[in-house]
């Protein structure tokens, strides 16, 4: 059964889910005292920084144009690379030398 929901509504839910691992992790990390319980809460923080990572990604790369900047800093982006090393490996593909 599918449940209409807005994306407005979805964002809203994302952002209490990260708030709420955030909370949680923090809590847990300050009340441990075990190690072990530590970690945990560091699991917490860490798939909350996730979270708000994938909410924020289509925010920052509308604002910052993400796909321009990259290029003029000088990164290369990983998926070209393995392009160009594919295209080198085919037979009779650009970079390969047959005599």
């Amino acid at each position: 059964m599918d449940i209409p929901i807005s994306t407005r509504d979805f964002r809203c839910l994302q952002l209490a889910c990260v708030a709420l691992g955030l909370v949680a992790g923090s809590t847990i990390i300050g009340v441990s005292v075990s190690k072990a319980a530590a970690a945990v809460g560091g699991i917490f923080l860490g798939a909350a920084g996730l979270g708000l990572l994938i909410f924020a990604y289509p925010f920052l790369k509308a604002r910052f144009n993400l796909d321009h900047i990259l290029p003029a800093l000088g990164a290369r982006s990983s998926l070209s690379t393995v392009t160009r090393t594919l295209e080198k490996l085919k037979p009779g593909g650009r970079g390969t030398e047959e005599s």
